[in-house]
Protein backbone atom coordinates (compact mmCIF):
# COMPACT_ATOMS: atom_id res chain seq x y z
CA UNK A 1 0.00 0.00 0.00
CA UNK A 2 1.00 3.60 -0.33
CA UNK A 3 1.19 3.88 3.46
CA UNK A 4 4.95 3.42 3.69
CA UNK A 5 4.82 -0.33 4.25
CA UNK A 6 6.73 -2.58 1.84
CA UNK A 7 4.73 -4.03 -1.02
CA UNK A 8 4.00 -7.73 -1.02
CA UNK A 9 6.65 -9.27 -3.28
CA UNK A 10 4.20 -11.77 -4.77
CA UNK A 11 1.95 -8.88 -5.80
CA UNK A 12 4.94 -7.08 -7.35
CA UNK A 13 5.90 -10.27 -9.20
CA UNK A 14 2.33 -10.72 -10.47
CA UNK A 15 2.20 -7.09 -11.67
CA UNK A 16 5.50 -7.30 -13.52
CA UNK A 17 4.57 -10.63 -15.11
CA UNK A 18 1.29 -9.05 -16.24
CA UNK A 19 3.12 -6.04 -17.68
CA UNK A 20 4.77 -8.39 -20.17
CA UNK A 21 1.45 -8.65 -22.01
CA UNK A 22 -1.76 -8.74 -19.95
CA UNK A 23 -3.10 -5.18 -20.09
CA UNK A 24 -6.38 -5.98 -18.32
CA UNK A 25 -4.55 -7.53 -15.39
CA UNK A 26 -2.15 -4.57 -15.18
CA UNK A 27 -5.15 -2.24 -14.91
CA UNK A 28 -6.80 -4.32 -12.19
CA UNK A 29 -3.61 -4.68 -10.15
CA UNK A 30 -2.82 -0.96 -10.48
CA UNK A 31 -6.32 -0.05 -9.25
CA UNK A 32 -5.82 -2.46 -6.35
CA UNK A 33 -2.37 -1.06 -5.48
CA UNK A 34 -1.21 2.16 -7.20
CA UNK A 35 2.24 1.88 -5.57
CA UNK A 36 2.96 -0.95 -8.02
CA UNK A 37 3.62 1.80 -10.57
CA UNK A 38 7.18 2.26 -9.25
CA UNK A 39 7.78 -1.25 -7.91
CA UNK A 40 10.76 -3.23 -9.17
CA UNK A 41 11.74 -6.86 -8.88
CA UNK A 42 15.25 -8.24 -8.62
CA UNK A 43 14.98 -11.45 -10.63
CA UNK A 44 18.60 -12.34 -10.11
CA UNK A 45 21.74 -10.63 -8.96
CA UNK A 46 21.22 -7.16 -10.35
CA UNK A 47 18.51 -8.04 -12.90
CA UNK A 48 15.98 -5.37 -11.89
CA UNK A 49 12.70 -4.95 -13.76
CA UNK A 50 9.68 -2.71 -13.40
CA UNK A 51 6.29 -2.99 -15.02
CA UNK A 52 7.31 -0.25 -17.44
CA UNK A 53 10.53 -2.07 -18.25
CA UNK A 54 8.57 -5.26 -18.94
CA UNK A 55 6.21 -3.44 -21.28
CA UNK A 56 9.14 -1.76 -23.04
CA UNK A 57 11.10 -4.91 -23.90
CA UNK A 58 7.98 -6.77 -25.05
CA UNK A 59 6.72 -3.93 -27.24
CA UNK A 60 3.52 -3.38 -25.25
CA UNK A 61 2.85 0.24 -26.16
CA UNK A 62 -0.62 0.09 -24.57
CA UNK A 63 0.73 -0.98 -21.19
CA UNK A 64 3.65 1.47 -21.31
CA UNK A 65 1.32 4.35 -22.20
CA UNK A 66 -1.05 3.42 -19.38
CA UNK A 67 1.78 3.38 -16.85
CA UNK A 68 3.36 6.60 -18.11
CA UNK A 69 0.00 8.38 -17.96
CA UNK A 70 -0.15 7.48 -14.27
CA UNK A 71 3.32 8.79 -13.47
CA UNK A 72 5.75 6.00 -14.30
CA UNK A 73 9.23 7.37 -14.95
CA UNK A 74 10.21 7.50 -18.63
CA UNK A 75 13.55 5.89 -19.42
CA UNK A 76 15.60 5.46 -22.58
CA UNK A 77 14.35 1.90 -23.13
CA UNK A 78 10.71 2.93 -23.06
CA UNK A 79 11.43 5.99 -25.20
CA UNK A 80 13.11 3.73 -27.77
CA UNK A 81 10.19 1.30 -27.88
CA UNK A 82 7.67 4.14 -28.17
CA UNK A 83 9.66 5.72 -30.99
CA UNK A 84 10.48 8.92 -29.14
CA UNK A 85 13.59 9.85 -31.09
CA UNK A 86 14.10 13.23 -29.39
CA UNK A 87 14.39 11.65 -25.93
CA UNK A 88 16.70 8.88 -27.14
CA UNK A 89 18.95 11.34 -28.98
CA UNK A 90 19.10 13.71 -26.01
CA UNK A 91 20.00 10.92 -23.60
CA UNK A 92 22.71 9.53 -25.86
CA UNK A 93 24.13 13.01 -26.44
CA UNK A 94 24.22 13.60 -22.68
CA UNK A 95 25.53 10.12 -21.87
CA UNK A 96 27.07 8.32 -24.87
CA UNK A 97 27.39 5.10 -22.85
CA UNK A 98 23.60 4.81 -22.99
CA UNK A 99 23.98 3.54 -26.56
CA UNK A 100 25.20 0.21 -25.24
CA UNK A 101 23.05 0.14 -22.10
CA UNK A 102 21.00 -2.92 -21.34
CA UNK A 103 17.64 -3.09 -19.65
CA UNK A 104 16.01 -5.88 -17.70
CA UNK A 105 17.36 -9.36 -18.44
CA UNK A 106 20.33 -7.76 -20.22
CA UNK A 107 18.18 -6.81 -23.21
CA UNK A 108 19.94 -4.19 -25.36
CA UNK A 109 18.53 -0.79 -26.23
CA UNK A 110 18.35 -1.69 -29.93
CA UNK A 111 16.00 -4.59 -29.14
CA UNK A 112 13.62 -2.20 -27.38
CA UNK A 113 13.49 -0.03 -30.51
CA UNK A 114 12.89 -3.13 -32.66
CA UNK A 115 9.98 -4.15 -30.43
CA UNK A 116 8.39 -0.75 -31.08
CA UNK A 117 7.71 -1.75 -34.67
CA UNK A 118 7.06 0.76 -37.42
CA UNK A 119 6.52 3.66 -35.02
CA UNK A 120 9.98 3.13 -33.56
CA UNK A 121 11.77 2.58 -36.88
CA UNK A 122 13.41 6.05 -36.82
CA UNK A 123 14.85 5.25 -33.38
CA UNK A 124 16.03 1.84 -34.57
CA UNK A 125 17.72 3.43 -37.60
CA UNK A 126 19.33 6.13 -35.44
CA UNK A 127 20.68 3.57 -32.98
CA UNK A 128 22.08 1.38 -35.75
CA UNK A 129 23.80 4.39 -37.32
CA UNK A 130 25.28 5.46 -33.99
CA UNK A 131 26.48 1.93 -33.27
CA UNK A 132 28.14 1.74 -36.70
CA UNK A 133 29.81 5.11 -36.11
CA UNK A 134 31.08 3.92 -32.72
CA UNK A 135 32.40 0.67 -34.21
CA UNK A 136 34.34 2.46 -36.95
CA UNK A 137 35.66 5.31 -34.78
Amino acid sequence: MMNGNPLDQELVREFIFAAHGDFAKVQVLYEQEPALLHAVMNWDTGDWESGLGAAAHTGRRDIASFLLARGARMDIFTAAMLGNLAIVQAMIEAQPEALTATGAHGIPLLHHAKMGGEQAQPVFDYLQTKMTEEATA
